[in-house]
């Protein structure tokens, strides 16, 4: 009996239990949701064995298994002023901070989000999840992910900064350096702020947790392809449009495509220019001619110019020599200036078509870069494209009627213009110039150099000596101008006459005396000699005997000591002829007379 009501409790439990699990396997998640979690902690509501392992495994097939630092998806299930409820399929709800959702303003109930279950409740038994951790672990795997793989990824330009851009990538913050955003150099970066882009992933630090990330990559593989098709096609003559990409002093660098090809500044206008700028500018779209390329097609070189007509071909039939033209001075140069009279179209005036005058002189000092001239042709060679003009045919030439303005021996003042070793150029009018000999300076002055006598600039008063006609030369003296003063000191400093002076200098063999501002005369050592046997002195004054005088080499020649020898001879043969006449008086004998004649004799010769 005992055993029979034993049995029949058992199978009244059984019976009482089994349509609790029925209903739960039939309704799983309405039976989890009304199940009193709390009443079975406290003990309140006992549950059998057998409900604990249908409840396991209930909870195991539909709750997520809350491990702390695993990502998970969840629903959005309601949103408040400040929080997001997040439903992951746990046994409760978590709350994120809306702060974490600031870059989806538009989060609404129902999207599906990724979370982090950072704590997996906290003291009031909330589960504690976080979207932005959630996005960071998950970024970092898609980030080397799309590194490894070579994925294109989109980004969001945030912000500049020092060398580039940041860039959100998964929400990781990416620098994207400045040289990375195009193939082309980039001068306005904050066009690229707020806007996304596609990226690829060049370079990760795990270590300091960087991210490099490029957009030029991407237009270098479809430009590469482009390349290829492109140099495929290259031809000499063929013309292409291509968009300034560069520019520089010396050319233009142009993208045809993905090519790049210099146009030379030379080649940019038949015109002269100074800098490429002031033809084209940046980005401008310019259709340009292949003018040349290496065997590789790497090095292309093009032209701008070329493409229109030459301007010599276009120069007017009319045009000839003798014609006047107008141009601007576009270049200058010491042996002339370039013209330019139309676009593209130079002549050459050389510095001698500048001025009638022989003595050259430098371009510079007749024309400017920028004037505005004019100018006779004097030759045109259309086929060498050459031209020479001249500005002084604009003016008659001086030389016609040289012989009635400056006839030989008229006077005129002329001005210094430049020295030579043998003489000075005067220039008595623009085109009219005349050389003075060093010699035909002054009557007096020995020179060495003319520049002792002068300086370029001074005025000088001139005599034409020479006229060449045919060899467009004069001849001119400026000693001519006044007389000739050695005419007068040739009778005032005649040979044997005598002055006083004193020796001005000691030189090399003797010494020197100064008559007047223009003899200076030469004394030699020994007629220095005074009659005690001395020397006359630097300083010391004296009498001098005129012993040589040339006008012509303008050379004086004096001695001291021929003063006291010329009165010695002068008394010996006063003494001589005294002697003569006493001895005729007294008559005296023969052997006398020899005898005085001798006495005389010995003390001339210096004999005591």
């Amino acid at each position: 009996m005992a055993e029979n009501a034993k049995q029949a409790e058992v199978e009244a439990t059984e019976a009482k239990s089994a349509p609790v699990v029925s209903e739960a396997k039939a309704n799983p998640e309405k039976f989890l949701a009304d199940f009193n979690w709390h009443n079975y902690q406290e003990g309140i509501d006992e549950v059998d064995d057998l409900q604990l392992k249908e409840f396991e495994k209930l909870v195991a097939e539909n709750f997520v298994d809350t491990l702390d630092d695993e990502v998970v998806e969840g629903t959005v299930v309601h949103i408040t002023d400040r929080d997001a409820i997040i439903d992951i399929n746990a046994k409760s709800e978590g709350v994120i901070s809306l702060n974490e959702f600031r870059y989806n303003p538009g989060l609404a109930v129902g999207d599906k989000v990724e979370v982090l279950i950072d704590v997996r409740e906290d003291a009031t038994g909330q589960l504690v999840l976080s979207h932005r951790k959630a996005r960071v672990i998950k970024a970092w795997d898609r980030v080397n992910n799309a590194h490894d793989t070579g994925e294109i990824v989109n980004g969001f330009v945030k912000c500049r900064t020092k060398g580039g851009m940041i860039v959100d990538v998964f929400g990781i913050e990416a620098f994207l350096p400045g040289s990375q955003i195009d193939v082309k150099p980039i001068r306005d970066y904050d066009q690229y702020v707020n806007k996304t882009m596609e990226f690829k992933v060049v370079k990760i630090n795990h270590e300091f947790k960087n991210v490099v990330v490029s957009h030029k990559a991407l237009i270098e593989a479809d430009i590469e392809e482009q390349k290829k098709e492109i140099i495929g096609q290259l031809e000499k003559g063929q013309v292409l449009e291509g968009v300034v990409k560069n520019i520089t002093s010396y050319g233009v660098f142009i993208d045809l495509g993905g090519v790049d090809g210099l146009i030379h500044i030379t080649d940019l206008s038949w015109s002269r220019i100074n800098h490429p700028n002031e033809i084209v500018e940046l980005d401008q779209k310019l259709n340009v001619v292949i003018l040349d390329f290496d065997e590789n097609k790497s090095r292309i070189q093009l032209g701008l110019k070329q493409l229109s007509k030459h301007p010599w071909e276009a120069l007017a039939e009319e045009v000839k020599v003798g014609d006047k033209v107008k141009g601007k001075v576009v270049v200058i140069a010491d042996y002339g200036a370039f013209i330019e009279v139309a676009d593209g179209v130079e002549g050459l005036i050389h510095v001698s078509e500048m001025s009638w005058s022989t003595h050259l002189r430098s371009a510079q000092d007749f024309v400017s870069v920028g004037d505005e001239v004019e100018a006779v042709i004097l030759t045109l060679d259309r086929e060498d494209r050459k031209m020479s003009l001249g500005i002084k045919q604009l003016s008659a030439d001086p030389w016609t009627d040289i012989t009635g303005k400056y006839p030989v021996g008229s006077k005129h003042t002329g001005v210094v213009r430049n020295f030579t070793n043998f003489g000075v150029f005067v220039e008595l009018e623009e085109g009219i110039d005349g050389l003075i000999y060093i010699s035909d300076l002054s009557w007096t002055k020995k020179i060495k150099h003319p520049s002792e006598f002068c300086a370029v600039g001074d005025k000088l008063d001139v005599v034409v000596l020479e006229l060449d006609v045919e060899g467009r030369k004069l001849s001119l003296g400026h000693k001519q101008t006044t007389a000739n003063p050695w005419d007068k000191y040739e009778t005032e400093f005649a040979l044997g006459t005598t002055h006083t002076a004193e020796i001005s200098e000691i030189v090399d063999k003797g010494a020197t005396i100064e008559f007047n501002e223009d003899i200076v005369a030469f004394v030699p050592s020994r007629h220095l000699e005074k009659e005690d046997g001395s020397k006359v002195k630097k300083g010391e004054s004296a009498e001098f005997k005129i012993i040589e005088f040339n006008k012509e080499f303008k050379r004086v020649v004096a001695s001291h000591t021929a003063i006291f020898k010329a009165e010695e001879v002068a008394n010996v043969k006063a003494a001589v002829k005294k002697a003569a006449s006493a001895a005729a008086e007294a008559k005296p004998t023969l052997g006398d007379a020899n005898d005085a004649l001798q006495a005389l004799k010995d003390k001339m010769d210096g004999k005591s």
